[in-house]
């Protein structure tokens, strides 16, 4: 394990402000959608050199700083940029899925002749910068604020078809990710009266603190309700199928790469690095945690069964997989913790992979429901392909890499001696079984209709895309640590939460 050494950097806040630059340019470029999508293109070509470029300083243990602004009335108080190991993992998949969901996005766009595209083009950028903002945050204050940037860029992708279902769900959305933001403000506040900082820390930061039970509760259950909404935790997640009613890149967004990650990637901050393993364990706050996320995870996958609509179909499914990172975490052992990480960065491509696939049925035969894929496979033979491998992928099957995620889940499960947890695991892979494989049955094993004769591959622009996410979620099945170390990161993060001198020493904690 390398002994943190920290340094002063622009780069990190380079990395969130690239494609905030960028907005100005979209606007003025409306009149010229060409010109419109390069800049696009070009903030996110830009933004994943960036985030690379501070990859290879945090697997050697130096860790990049940036101060943005000091607060002069506390000056323990700054909005501060850090990339640590864990905001590297989460600022990689984000950064770098963002380019193919930008290629992804002018095909989707154009191929269903979207109105508005220059204000979707624009909002998914600061979407996307607020996104890199809460990976690298320093502290409870910065990450507080791209929290809140993030639910507001979101709001005019969620409501962009603009009719009555699309505000409905918007209001819907505001209104539980703002009420989650108050609980969040008021959570941080409890936080800093009791210890005196908002930083992140590996292990926490209430060490040699005497805690008041009552009151540790109470601020350990804001803070999951806070980043909860996001993370779909039931029952904080009616917002996210209703959000279904976006334009599909806007769902692989929520979905895969920024929202719901920024969620679960927050349960990771506040476990890991605010209340840290001792104090979860001598509170009992894991079985808090456990019992909300274990019960999600089935129910979630029960109501995914009963959805016709292949969106919300996979809008269960995400809720169900979030609460796998979020149980994972919960486990208090380093297996279960590098599994939830681990699985932070396998769900994001197996499940892009998946929406990608939903829009590009939707733009190239209009057709939104399971029930009507009945023959699709044989004129989009790549598409479903790729959808076969997240759904693959998702029910645990090797080599697709969510599978390897799910096996430390499981050995987290058993070093904790859970087996109830197991058993939920286990459990969740048939169900996820239950409701992909129908989908690949009726795509390749039943007869189309005639109108399908007439119908191809999409666009490019999408096809390719899909099959990227597809390859990569096989490759890194085959090989975690290919090119961007992402075991390695997992394993890394969690020897610095449990204070471990090597991985997997400790056989966990569990009350």
């Amino acid at each position: 394990m390398h002994e943190i050494v920290t340094y002063t950097s622009s780069v990190p806040f380079l990395a969130v402000l690239v494609s905030l630059a960028a907005v100005p340019l979209i606007y003025a470029s409306t009149n010229r959608p060409n010109m419109r999508e390069f800049w696009t293109l070009a903030a996110a070509f830009i933004k994943f050199p960036l985030v690379l470029s501070l990859l290879p300083g945090v697997m050697a243990g130096e860790v990049a700083e940036f101060t943005i602004v000091q607060i002069s009335a506390s000056p323990d108080i700054a909005l501060k940029l850090r990339a640590d190991a864990v905001g590297m993992l989460f600022a990689v998949v984000a950064s770098g899925l963002w380019i193919l969901t930008s290629f992804y996005s002018i095909g989707y766009m154009r191929g269903a002749n979207e109105k508005k595209q220059t204000r979707y083009f624009a909002s998914f950028a600061v979407c996307l910068s607020a996104t890199i903002g809460i990976a690298f945050s320093a502290n409870l204050l910065t990450f507080l604020i791209f929290y809140e940037i993030l639910s507001l860029a979101t709001y005019p992708l969620v409501i962009h078809k603009e009719n009555k279902e699309a505000m409905r769900s918007g209001r819907q959305y505001l209104l539980y990710a703002m009420s989650a933001g108050v609980v969040l403000i008021a959570a941080i506040g409890i936080t800093y009266s009791i210890a005196g900082t908002l930083d992140f820390n590996p292990g926490g930061i209430f060490g040699g603190i005497v805690l008041d039970p009552v009151l540790i509760k109470v601020v350990f259950i804001l803070f999951i309700a806070g980043v909860g909404v996001k993370a779909g935790i039931m029952p904080l997640q009616s917002w996210l199928p209703a959000a279904m009613v976006a334009p599909t890149p806007v769902s692989a967004l929520l979905h895969a790469v920024a929202v719901v990650k920024a969620g679960v990637f927050g349960v990771i901050r506040v476990v890991g690095f605010i209340f840290g393993p001792e104090v979860m364990h001598e509170f009992s706050l894991n079985l808090i945690l456990a019992t909300f996320s274990g019960a999600t995870v089935i129910l979630a996958s029960l109501i995914a069964l009963n959805q016709d609509d292949l969106k919300r179909r996979l809008a269960y499914s995400t809720v169900g997989h979030l609460s796998y990172i979020v149980l994972g975490v919960a486990l208090l052992t380093p297996e279960g913790f590098t599994g939830g990480l681990l699985h932070l960065s396998n769900h994001a491509t197996t499940k892009i992979c998946l929406f990608f696939c939903a829009g590009a049925i939707y733009v190239n035969l209009h057709k939104t429901k399971i029930s009507q894929l009945d023959g699709i496979g044989r004129v989009m033979p790549w598409t479903m392909g790729a959808f076969t491998i997240g759904a693959l992928g998702l029910a645990g099957v090797p080599p697709i890499n969510a599978f390897v995620s799910k096996w430390f889940l499981c050995q987290g499960a058993m070093a904790a001696d859970q087996t109830i947890i197991l058993g939920i695991f286990l459990l969740s892979g048939l169900l996820n079984a239950a409701y992909f494989f129908p989908i690949v049955q009726r795509a390749f094993f039943r007869p189309g209709g005639k109108d399908l004769e007439k119908h191809g591959e999409a666009s490019l622009f999408m096809v390719v895309p899909i099959c990227i996410v597809a390859t990569l979620s096989v490759v890194l099945g085959l090989q975690p640590n290919f090119i961007l170390n992402m075991y390695d990161l997992a394993a890394g993060i969690s020897q610095s939460v449990f204070q471990l001198p090597a991985i997997f020493t400790a056989s966990g904690v569990w009350p």
